[in-house]
């Protein structure tokens, strides 16, 4: 994988870029994100580089640095985040360790300066000042629109929850150790500049976050500063450090960040369940059962190890000819945790239905498209002992805001529920443009009605 160097001012290399440099002169007229679309949002994003090119050389595989100077979008960037923000955000009640972290980077070690309680800006800036502590803020899109949105209409693009960090890290100062993360990371420089070292995985894809001592990682693979509106994408795994040159003003920038615990593997255990509970319910052999004092034994028997082979096998020809693959949790815990739509005013439309009440002469439509997820799954109502599958509709219309990637904050679902017979009718909306009532393929009227009403009052289809 060659390198490519950067020259700079006095026509000496400056060191070793990613993999991808793009270098953008200022065009001229704005260069604003492009919001009327998820797959534009993110085009935008990563301009001029292609998404086909993005999805097939880098995600999942290597670095993408793209270097723009373009003063119109660095104001755009600085705009998203200022340090001078963090004032007005601590009088709104900010907590150490929930909303803020302070740290510093001190002898390769990650050092907190936390405080206890609540977040006073003068303490925050005497640390920041003084001790050349770096702000860690968590989750920045509960409070500042342009980022959330931003980051539902990636969560819509990905499929997948989008969070956030802001850093704020003085001149000639470091705030973490070398590291890596569970996460696809994309970064956005808003103020000043961040010196960047990446180095190759020691866990490639890596499925959780973790420190890397010095002697371990070797030298950078790639050296760069960004400057604001730069962006800078690495995979999941890529162990990372970065300063702020000395002598300069501070560095801000923020990292938005996806695919957190999205492989295969965990689809695998999402769907696996599922799939046990469907081939029991008609194989006898699935349901007999185990050997005596199996439980009991140090080592797993080389029959049960055979045995359970063969179910594979059998659960893998099964899986082969399933169009309805359960999902235990996955689909559910995306609705329930990720943003709300993006909206301006008191958001009304996504409570409260509007327009016409549908009834079995109209023609409707799906809306909020991208914020409904609809799933098959067992009857969690513990007063039915069958557990006949149902189908669920589950949606973020009501979703908070301000909870958004918190973690440990309560969070509940918003959306429905159907007999199985109507999953066929409920497919005819999903995958029509618009649709006759009379259209919808069960078996009476008042069912039909009965379906567009309850997603009417769930504000998920409208009148055409």
């Amino acid at each position: 994988m060659p390198k490519k160097v950067k020259p700079a001012g006095d026509g000496k290399e400056e060191g070793p870029v990613p993999c991808k440099q793009v270098k953008l002169e200022a065009a001229g007229g704005p260069s604003p994100l492009n919001h009327d679309s998820p797959s534009g949002l993110f085009e935008s994003l990563i301009s001029p580089v292609k998404t086909e090119t993005f999805f097939k050389e880098f995600w999942e595989q290597k670095p993408l640095l793209i270097q723009r100077d373009d003063p119109v979008l660095a104001t755009y960037y600085r705009s998203l985040f200022r340090l001078s923000d963090l004032k007005s955000l601590c009088s709104r009640g900010m907590y150490y360790g929930r909303d803020v972290n302070v740290c510093r980077c001190v002898n390769g070690k990650k050092k907190v300066l936390n405080k206890d309680g609540k977040v006073h800006f003068l303490q925050l800036r005497k640390d920041f000042d003084q001790k050349r502590a770096t702000i860690q803020f968590h989750q920045p899109q509960r409070f500042k629109d342009e980022l959330w949105r931003i980051q539902e209409k990636l969560e819509c693009y990905f499929g997948s929850l989008v969070g956030s960090n802001v850093y704020i890290t003085p001149a000639g100062s470091q705030g973490l150790p070398p590291h890596y993360d569970d996460v696809e990371v994309f970064i956005l420089q808003l103020e000043g500049e961040k010196h960047w070292r990446l180095y190759h995985p020691t866990v490639p894809l890596a499925r959780e976050y973790s420190l890397e001592a010095e002697d371990r990682i070797g030298r950078p693979a790639h050296e760069f500063t960004l400057k604001p509106g730069d962006l800078l994408y690495f995979p999941r795994g890529t162990v990372h450090q970065a300063d702020t040159p000395s002598g300069l003003a501070h560095s801000t920038h923020v990292t938005i960040s996806t695919y957190q615990s999205s492989s295969w593997g965990d689809f695998l255990l999402d769907t696996i369940s599922g799939l046990v509970f469907d081939t029991a319910k008609a194989d006898v052999e699935l349901r007999a059962g185990i050997p005596r004092q199996l439980l009991l034994q140090v080592e797993t028997t080389a029959v049960a190890t055979r045995k359970l082979s063969g179910f594979l096998r059998m659960l893998a020809d099964r899986l082969e000819g399933t169009r309805e693959l359960l999902s235990a949790d996955m689909k559910k815990d995306f609705a329930m945790n990720r943003l709300p739509p993006y909206y301006v005013g008191d958001g009304a439309e996504l409570s409260t239905p509007g327009g016409r009440l549908p009834g079995l002469d109209s023609t409707v439509r799906l809306q909020f498209r991208d914020h409904v997820v609809l799933t098959v799954g067992p009857d969690q109502d513990p007063s039915d002992e069958t557990r006949e599958k149902m189908v669920y509709i589950y949606h973020s219309l009501k979703n908070r805001r301000d909870t958004h990637m918190m973690g440990n904050e309560e969070t509940e679902s918003h959306g429905l529920r159907f007999p199985l017979s109507h999953i066929d009718a409920l497919k005819q909306i999903w995958n029509s443009s618009a649709i006759s009532v009379k259209d919808l393929k069960l078996t009476t009227d008042e069912e039909k009605q009965s379906l567009v009403l309850a997603l009417w009052t769930e504000c998920l289809i409208q009148v055409v």
